[in-house]
């Protein structure tokens, strides 16, 4: 008789991502990144990104770009792509960030870590969530490129590479949700600051996007009754942002499917004090 596994609970999907999601994230804000794509002639910061995030998908156009990131002002990735091509190949930039992803872990871990039998079990069971995830690349384009990379070796890299991957599966389908529910770019961005968590000047400037642009936004929002006068989410404004994080949640199962949701607390358990040491280090909030 086959044991019966009640289906995933699509919370869990979000709260694994959530909490391994600095190891990730920690390279858009380290300095061994910015050195690294400096030393390859690419121009600041935000080209850095562009070139970096995206060159998994080879040398594309700016227009792929706007697509698959999805909530940046085309004119502030047209800044940096197709220029980075010109500066550096797609190849070279991804060993550059593969590398400095890994300084940069090295340097926030307490020196014990990357070693560790606890850092080894981490990987090995993100790793099984990611190729589950590998399984399904339909309509997931940047996923898809990052997929096809080769994996690393070191626990510790496969670690990075595995959440790197799971980081745009849950990515590539909440950019779906979003459509789903008829938030644009910059709907999307106000409807994040309306929560509270990010301020919204934070938002505009990050992502590049005019007063003009800001304004048409916040009116639309308000019309539809998502946004208060105040900017932030009214109830009506809460259940749109709810439903869409339900769907990316739902969308991001398959993934974690394999773990189970005891697998999943596992893993989260393991890298907690990871993910913790990194936000310590000031390398992402």
């Amino acid at each position: 008789m086959v044991a019966y596994r009640r289906p995933m609970e699509p919370v869990v999907a979000r709260k694994t991502w959530r909490t391994l999601e600095p190891l990730h994230g920690l390279i858009y804000f380290a300095p061994e990144a910015d050195e690294a794509y400096a030393a390859l002639g690419l121009r600041g910061n935000r080209m850095g990104y562009f070139a970096s995030r995206s060159a998994a998908m080879g040398p594309v156009t700016a227009a792929v770009v706007v697509a698959t990131f999805y909530n940046f002002n085309p004119e502030l990735v047209e800044g940096a792509i197709p220029v980075a091509w010109q500066l550096a190949s797609p190849s070279a930039i991804l060993d550059a960030r593969h590398a400095a992803a890994i300084r940069a872990l090295r340097r926030v871990l307490p020196d014990d870590v990357p070693g560790s039998p606890e850092l080894a079990e981490a990987a090995g069971l993100v790793r099984r969530a990611a190729e589950a995830a590998v399984e399904r690349p339909a309509g997931r384009p940047l996923f898809a490129a990052h997929a096809a990379l080769p994996w690393p070796d070191e626990p510790l890299a496969v670690l990075w590479h595995a959440q790197t991957l799971l980081r745009e599966f849950r990515g590539d389908a909440h950019v779906a949700s979003l459509l789903l529910y008829g938030v644009g770019p910059v709907e999307a961005l106000l409807t994040h600051a309306g929560t509270g968590d990010v301020p919204e000047s934070v938002l505009q400037s990050t992502r590049g996007w005019p007063d003009e642009a800001w304004k048409a936004a916040t009116e639309s929002l308000r019309a539809r009754g998502v946004l208060d006068g105040d900017g932030s989410l009214t109830e009506e404004g809460r259940r749109l942002r709810e439903a869409i994080e339900h769907r990316t949640d739902a969308a991001s199962v398959p993934a974690y499917e394999p773990l189970g949701e005891d697998g999943c607390e596992r893993l989260r358990a393991l890298c907690r004090p990871f993910s913790r040491a990194v936000v310590s280090a000031g390398g992402i909030g």
